[in-house]
């Protein structure tokens, strides 16, 4: 059995969906049963609670064969290391309670470094914290920049007849779609392929500007000449403030863009067949069009 945490999520779900194709036997974990519905439609075996009850969480994970374990954000955390901490010691807790050997950890490129890369350094403190179990085999899955992170500029777009973030317009990035994940994420579950303590970079399937991001998601919206606009720190931190994240969220995002853009955050492998992923942004344009025009 796999047990999946933060199975209603962009990831967790199409994970749990792939290994249930397999005909594996997969407990999904949530806070809702509701939201599980899906999967449990799908042959899940849902179990309900949060990822911060140690208690709770050793129950979910009892007689698995592997987990997929990751720290959902909370965007309106007043401390943001403090609630990565908080999850990330019930978790590793619960591991050694549970007795399960092997642990697919959601880290992040960068996460070899413990400040200065926003949300990052709590997974930092996550792959330092898991790395001290014993007698568990541990793979900290690394991916890149999420597509979908761009799906928050759609309301920008209508709107203001623009795209922007923070980061630089011209400076190219590895971006990956969060389903390339999940299916790396299944691979690995499915062949327990590492053993020891070890990590592995995902880096999507081309590294892109965010000049380049702002041509092709134009042309797939109908939206030709769209232009891209690079704000202030400040000014991205007053959005998303006023979009309902909490200051110190707002302002670790700020952390993480500044560290991509003074090159602080990149990855540390070379890219190769092996980090490479499928999903080319022109791919993603289309899902990110569906829900601009409010087709999905």
């Amino acid at each position: 059995m796999y047990v999946i945490t933060g199975a209603t999520g962009n990831i967790g779900k199409p994970l749990a969906e792939m290994l249930l194709s397999k005909g594996q036997k997969v407990r999904v974990v949530g806070r809702s049963k509701e939201r599980l519905k899906s999967l449990i439609e799908k042959g899940a075996d849902p179990f309900t609670g949060s990822v911060d009850d140690t208690s709770a969480m050793a129950h979910a994970f009892s007689g698995a064969k592997a987990i997929f374990a990751m720290i959902p954000p909370d965007p309106t955390a007043k401390d943001t290391r403090a609630h990565q901490n908080k999850i990330g010691e019930a978790l590793a807790k619960a591991i050694v309670q549970s007795g399960v050997k092997y642990v697919v950890n959601l880290s992040s490129v960068g996460a070899h470094l413990s400040e200065k890369v926003g949300p990052v350094t709590g997974l930092y403190d996550q792959e330092q914290r898991l790395n001290q179990l014993k007698e568990v085999h541990l793979l900290h899955l690394r991916p890149t920049y999420f597509m979908e992170n761009l799906l928050w500029n759609a309301g920008l777009i209508k709107n203001m007849g623009i795209n922007g973030t923070s980061l630089k317009g011209d400076i190219s990035i590895p971006m990956i779609a969060t389903r390339d994940i999940a299916a790396d994420a299944a691979e690995r579950l499915l062949h327990l392929d590492f053993s020891g303590k070890s990590t592995r970079e995902l880096l999507g399937q081309r590294n892109i500007s965010m000049n380049e991001v702002t041509e092709i998601i134009g042309k797939t919206i109908n939206k030709p000449g769209l232009k891209y606009m690079q704000f202030s720190y400040e000014e991205s931190e007053k959005a998303m403030v006023g979009m309902g994240l909490s200051q110190d969220y707002a302002r670790a995002l700020n952390e993480l863009t500044r560290a991509f853009n003074e090159g602080i955050l990149k990855p540390t492998e070379k890219r190769t067949e092996k980090n490479s992923t499928p999903t080319s942004f022109e791919e993603f344009a289309k899902t990110f069009a569906a829900i601009y025009n409010g087709k999905n």
